[in-house]
């Protein structure tokens, strides 16, 4: 009977032993089939999460070194509408005797200026009568007793010649009388540049006594001729030549 229980023991035992291995087996492989869910479900988020990129990251750039300014240059200055060459000119000595010289004019005759002449023509649009003496052809308010060519009527008498004039006239030839003017048809007469001139207006009153003495003067042409103190540029004493 010891011998059956102790048989029957062993065999318990061996199969035990032989089943353990195949359920030992049989739970791994289950416990691993539980992990791999959890290892795919672990993978999604893994793949989710972005790898730092160390080259990926941009560089804090440099601050560039503040570029020099190129500097304008100042543009040369344009003069306004030649304004200021223009006023330059009309001052200028050469100018004043180019715009004086006589204008191109039906030439007239030496007789028509002689009728002219002793007709008085420059009287017309009342213009100053002649006197006895010098002193009398001086006016305390010339401004009224003095006229124009224009207001006269026009000039009526000889032109000099376009090169004898250029040579010794307009603003740029000063003389003086140098002596007393004498009187002609009851007008002052003096001479110069190879003619003899009658001052048909008064002299100003602000001219000196003897300024026919003291003072430079000059004639120049604008529709006819004009004594031109140097002193008193701005008042012009109509003149015409005497034939």
């Amino acid at each position: 009977m010891k011998v059956i229980r102790c048989t029957s023991t062993a065999a318990v035992v061996l199969l035990f032993g032989a089943m353990m291995p195949a359920w030992a087996q049989h739970e791994g492989g289950e416990k691993q089939e539980e992990k791999q869910p959890q290892q795919h479900a672990q993978q999604p988020q893994r793949a989710a999460q972005p790898k730092p990129e160390h080259a990926a990251q941009p560089k804090p750039e440099q601050p560039r070194a503040a570029e020099p300014k190129q500097q304008e240059q100042p543009r040369a200055a344009q003069p306004k509408p030649q304004e200021p060459q223009r006023a330059a000119q009309q001052h200028s000595p050469q100018t004043q005797q180019a715009r004086q010289q006589p204008q191109p004019q039906a030439q007239r005759t030496q007789q028509q200026a002689r009728s002219w002449q002793q007709q008085k023509g420059w009287t017309q649009g009342g213009g100053w009568q002649g006197h006895s003496t010098f002193a009398q052809d001086r006016s305390l308010n010339w401004s009224s007793d003095h006229r124009t060519w224009a207001q006269r009527g026009g000039y009526g008498g000889y032109s000099i010649p376009q090169a004898q004039f250029t040579a010794s006239f307009g603003g740029g030839h000063f003389f003086r009388l140098g002596a007393l003017p004498g009187l002609y048809l009851g007008y002052p007469l003096f001479a110069y540049g190879g003619f003899s001139f009658l001052m048909v207006d008064p002299w100003p009153g602000d001219w000196s006594a003897d300024w026919y003495s003291s003072d430079d003067v000059y004639i120049d042409y604008n529709d006819g001729y004009y004594l031109h103190d140097r002193l008193h540029p701005e008042e012009a004493l109509a003149i015409t030549i005497r034939l």
